[in-house]
């Protein structure tokens, strides 16, 4: 297998960068994917699990979306989207094995937070080739980690935990 290959299977998390349509949401999908695994076969290191992939991924996909910008000649490509797995990892860290409701909102807000991209998410973009490509998605995951804290703390009703 040469580099450019798994380069792209990295770039595209195996195939769903291209989707014809939102293949941010698709790419997405990816890590709730990877959530629901440790989910379902090791609970009780999901935030361990969670944390660490997380930090796995971005220090991957940076290389890998700077390539990825030279590969596809564009800036922050679409069927870039290893930055999206990395970044819902971040917001659906949890100290404890969190229910499916958890997972389908942390999607919902992480979705939500990398399209607004609020402050300083939109500011990462600046710096520009992987890291810049990857940064915003990883402030955008700790925004929606953020917004997942208070619906715990306001609504706990609606969560499994």
């Amino acid at each position: 297998m040469n580099r450019s290959f798994l380069y792209e299977c990295l770039a595209t998390w195996f195939g769903l960068g291209y989707a014809p349509v939102a293949s941010g949401t698709f790419g997405t999908l990816g890590g709730v994917l990877l959530a629901a695994l440790a989910l379902l076969f090791v609970p009780a290191y999901f935030l361990i699990g969670m944390v660490t992939l997380a930090i796995f991924l971005t220090l991957v996909a940076i290389p890998v979306g700077t390539w990825a910008e030279k590969r596809w000649a564009k800036k922050d490509p679409g069927t870039f989207v290893l930055d999206e797995v990395a970044g819902y990892l971040v917001a659906v860290a949890w100290p404890v094995a969190p229910g499916w409701i958890h997972l389908v909102v942390a999607f919902f807000l992480f979705r939500l937070t990398d399209i607004v991209k609020p402050w300083p998410a939109r500011q990462m973009e600046q710096f520009g080739g992987g890291f810049g490509i990857v940064m915003d998605d990883i402030m955008a995951g700790l925004w929606a980690l953020l917004g997942m804290i208070l619906l715990h703390q306001f609504l706990p009703q609606i969560f499994f935990v």
